[in-house]
């Protein structure tokens, strides 16, 4: 079985991190330097890093940040937010992503995605889609979920990857922030549509709802999260435990250790 990966979320406005609930009320978290630190040297097996305002407030994203989140890991980082140009993948690579994450700028641009898989190669590019169910279809949103595109969204996705986009990072709005699990509906959609590795992102709230996901899907590669990592509900160390226990396969820090020894 594949190992599943485990994704804390830093979105971050006007140099903080903030959470709010279906992407709305948003509030003050912590530092994403410090938090980014923390994850880090605590068992995460990768970052997300979203200036969730840049594609809204129509700016770059805020590089002076992203440098010191970068500079202060040692995990894989994958940033999004403003991505509209291949010279903002250019400079987002140079702040130290490992893969940059394109949501608003692929709908603006439906050639984007083709033109920076060409140029970085599909490992680097990640296709971010704000999800949400509106009159029995899912439909794209962008900028930062406000905006309700009108296309049908298993099929965007599924021309993003073949496109070249090597990852797949599904949001669903309709479970942001609720905490009362992640959309297995909505998931299980897009892993049959496409062959690349899903994210799953939206909706976490216990240990169990990771149990439940990589369960019932399994072919969703990963479990991103926000607040239950934040505020301390779930420790990414007790959640690798648990997954463990519950027969999926996991990285855990004592292994590198156990293989050293």
């Amino acid at each position: 079985m594949i190992t599943k990966r485990i994704i804390p979320c830093l979105d971050v406005r006007n140099g903080r991190v903030v959470k709010g609930v279906n992407f709305e009320g948003l509030s003050d978290v912590s530092s994403p330097v410090e938090l980014a630190r923390y994850y880090s040297e605590n068992g995460a097996d990768e970052l997300v890093f979203y200036d969730i305002t840049a594609s809204f407030e129509e700016r770059a994203l805020f590089t002076d940040i992203l440098r010191e989140v970068a500079g202060s890991i040692f995990i894989p980082l994958t940033v999004g937010g403003g991505i509209n140009t291949l010279e903002d993948f250019d400079r987002v690579l140079r702040c130290g992503a490992d893969k940059v994450s394109v949501n608003s700028g692929a709908i603006r641009n439906p050639d984007l995605v083709r033109q920076a898989a060409r140029r970085y190669g599909n490992q680097c590019v990640v296709i971010s889609a704000d999800v949400k169910r509106v009159g029995g279809e899912f439909r794209v949103f962008a900028k930062g979920g406000r905006e309700d595109t009108g296309m049908e969204a298993i099929g965007w996705i599924r021309r993003c990857v073949e496109q070249g986009a090597g990852e797949v990072v599904l949001n669903s709005i309709d479970t942001d922030g609720v905490k009362k699990g992640f959309d297995l509906e909505m998931l299980r959609a897009v892993c049959d549509a496409v062959d690349v590795p899903v994210i799953a992102s939206g909706g976490a709230g216990s240990i169990q709802d990771f149990v439940t996901l990589f369960r019932e899907i399994p072919g969703v590669d990963a479990g991103l999260a926000a607040s239950v990592f934040h505020f301390g509900e779930i420790a990414i160390p007790a959640l690798k435990r648990a997954l463990r226990a519950n027969g999926i396969t996991v990285r855990i820090e004592e292994d590198a250790h156990d293989g050293a020894d």
